[in-house]
C-alpha cells in the first residue's frame, strides 16, 4: 500500500508513542485523559494508513511487532523535535519556557543545584527541568541532553562549552585520623598514610598536582579507597578513613569549623574550570540559554562552586 506522509494524523503518531512507552492502551489513556477506546481508534487507524500492524495485543499484554518497534524508533525522536520546535518559537511570544535535561555529578547537584534551581525556577516558571544526576559522563546527544556541568578539562572536542568559574580544592584530613597516624609535613610523606582518590573515566586514580613559588610537585596516590563519588569522599574523609581532596565549597565549612584539618596550607592545588557543555553548535533554545545564562551570573557573583570560606 503506498502512503505520503500527509496520510498520516501527528496526533495519532504521538498517541502511538504513548502506548508504546507505557507499556498499554489503559495506561497511555489515563495519562492523556483520554478514552481507552479513543486512543484504540487511533492506533488502529494508524495501522490502517501504514497498512502494518503495530501491537501484538493479548488480555495481559501490549508488545510491539518489529514494524512497531521500527516507527517508533524514527518517529519518537522526530516528536521530541517537533515538541522543542514549538517551545523554542513559542518563547519568542513572551519568557523562556520548555523543557530542559541537564547533566550534572551528584555531589554538584546535591550541594549546589539544589540551592540554585529554586531561585531560576522562580524566576523562569514556564521553564521545566530533567536533572540527571550521575557519576558516570553522560552521551549528550544519544541521551537528549541540552547541557552538562563538567569540571576539569574537556576532552570531547565535538562539544560546545561556556566556562562558569573555577572550583578550588582542598587536601583535608579529620582531626581523629591525624591523631591516629600523625600529620604529614612534607608531600613525600603521603607514601605512608591511607588517601581516599577519586577515580578518572579509565578508573585509575587521578594525579594529586601541589604548586608553590613556581615549584610543582605531582604525585599519583596509591588510594587506600578509590571512588567515583564527591560525597561519599568528603564523608569518608570526615569519619577518619584517610587523607584526601575535596572542593572548597564542600569542605571549606568543616575546616574553619575545625571538624577537618587543611594539609600542606603553603601548597596550592590547581583551581578545576567549571564548565557548562551543549552537544553542538546549533542556536540554543531560549530556556537552555536563560540556564546558561543564570549559571554563569551565579558564577560571576561568586556564588555556589565558587565559594572558598579560606580565602
Amino acid at each position: 500500500m503506498a502512503w505520503t506522509i500527509e496520510a498520516l494524523d501527528l496526533n495519532h503518531l504521538r498517541l502511538f508513542e504513548r502506548v508504546a512507552a507505557l507499556g498499554g492502551f489503559s495506561a497511555a489513556a489515563r495519562a492523556l485523559g483520554l478514552p481507552k477506546s479513543s486512543v484504540s481508534r487511533a492506533v488502529a487507524l494508524l495501522e490502517a494508513a501504514l497498512g502494518a500492524r503495530l501491537f501484538q495485543r493479548t488480555t495481559r499484554s501490549v508488545v510491539l511487532t518489529a514494524a512497531g518497534a521500527a516507527l517508533l524508533e524514527r518517529c519518537a525522536p522526530m516528536l521530541e523535535g517537533i515538541d522543542e520546535a514549538v517551545d523554542y518559537v513559542s518563547s519568542f511570544a513572551g519568557e523562556p519556557r520548555g523543557h530542559i535535561k541537564i547533566s550534572a555529578g551528584i555531589g554538584f547537584g546535591v550541594n549546589v543545584l539544589s540551592e540554585l534551581l529554586p531561585v531560576f525556577l522562580d524566576r523562569y516558571p514556564e521553564i521545566r527541568i530533567t536533572l540527571d544526576l550521575s557519576t558516570r559522563l553522560a552521551d549528550m546527544v544519544t541521551e537528549g541532553i541540552d547541557c552538562a556541568i563538567r569540571f576539569g578539562a574537556l576532552p570531547d572536542s565535538t562539544l560546545v562549552s561556556t566556562q562558569l568559574g573555577t572550583m578550588h580544592r582542598y587536601l583535608c584530613a579529620s582531626p581523629a585520623y591525624l591523631e591516629r597516624r600523625g600529620t604529614p609535613f612534607f608531600i613525600s610523606d603521603l607514601d605512608h598514610h591511607d588517601t581516599i582518590e577519586m577515580s578518572a573515566t579509565d578508573g585509575r586514580p587521578l594525579a594529586w598536582e601541589f604548586r608553590k613559588n613556581g615549584e610543582i610537585r605531582r604525585i599519583v596516590p596509591r588510594p587506600r579507597v578509590l571512588l567515583d563519588e564527591v560525597l561519599t569522599i568528603h564523608r569518608l574523609i570526615r569519619k577518619g578513613a584517610g587523607i584526601g581532596v575535596v572542593s572548597a565549597y564542600i569542605c571549606g565549612p568543616d575546616i574553619t569549623e575545625g571538624r577537618l584539618i587543611r594539609l600542606f596550607p603553603d601548597w596550592s592545588l590547581p583551581p578545576l574550570p567549571v564548565s557548562l557543555v551543549y552537544p553542538s553548535r546549533r542556536e540554543l533554545a531560549p530556556a537552555v540559554r536563560a540556564f546558561a545564562d543564570f549559571m554563569k551570573d551565579m558564577g560571576t557573583r561568586g556564588q555556589a562552586w565558587q565559594i572558598d570560606p579560606l580565602m
